[in-house]
Formats: C-alpha cells, sequence, structure tokens
C-alpha cells in the first residue's frame, strides 16, 4: 500500500505521530497524482454510503498484527478493493489531527493512468536505486 499525505501539516503529523520534539529522519516528495475509484472514507456521509465506521479506520494496525489479530482497516481495504475501488481519502489520526488532515491511501497504481501516481521530482534529485543512497 501506498500512504500519501494531502498537506504537508498532515505528512509531518503522520512522521511525528504525537512525540513533539523527536522527528525521524525523512523524506518529503511531492506527487502527481490522478487516480480513479477512490472512496471517500475522509467523511461520515462517506463512510455511511460504504457502510463503514470510522473505529475500523482508527483502530491499532501495528498492535493488532503484533498480535496475530484481524486489522479492521485491512479488511476494509479489502472489502474496497474488491469493489473496485484503487484507493481510499481517509482522517488522519495523529495526536490533534482535524478534520483537514486526510490522507490517501492506495493499493492500486503506477505511473501511467487510471491509477497515475508519479513523484515530482524535476530537477532529479531524488535517489534512483539504493546505490544512490551510500
Amino acid at each position: 500500500m501506498l500512504y500519501l499525505a494531502t498537506s504537508i501539516e498532515t505528512a509531518i503529523g503522520e512522521c511525528m505521530q504525537g512525540f513533539a520534539n523527536r522527528m525521524p529522519p525523512l523524506t518529503i516528495c511531492e506527487y502527481d497524482v490522478d487516480c480513479e475509484a477512490i472512496a471517500d472514507m475522509s467523511t461520515g456521509a462517506g463512510r455511511k454510503a460504504l457502510k463503514v465506521v470510522l473505529k475500523a479506520l482508527s483502530c491499532p494496525w501495528k498492535e493488532l498484527m503484533a498480535k496475530g489479530k484481524p486489522v479492521p482497516s485491512w479488511e476494509v481495504a479489502a472489502d474496497l478493493e474488491a469493489q473496485g475501488f484503487a484507493g481510499m481519502l481517509v482522517p488522519s489520526f495523529f495526536a490533534g489531527a482535524t478534520a483537514k488532515h486526510i490522507n490517501l491511501v492506495l493499493w492500486d497504481w503506477s505511473e501511467a493512468p487510471p491509477n497515475m501516481v508519479k513523484v515530482h521530482d524535476p530537477s532529479a534529485r531524488l535517489p534512483r536505486d539504493r546505490k544512490s543512497w551510500e
């Protein structure tokens, strides 16, 4: 899956996850996104239309996965994928997040439509392969 924050504020909030002074090393990139069939789980109306409860999206997935338990948010994604969706807009759940903090989660994307995602790197400054990091 690919997780994209819809704003720099959301990206920073997601990276810090409530730890006010301890940001981990990160690379922030912009992407050109042109995706069809995106389920809007960021609003109550969108969730209601697709019969998804907010609690399923906000579950502690790492904890559940570590315990070998079902992960409700993954089940939602699998359900939406089976219905033909390529991804979903979801609220962010970091401490202090508001309704404006939204993420795009994709499970079907490529560099071509109908679900295009391309990193915006006009100056070719990003690594192209593992060797670029050395």
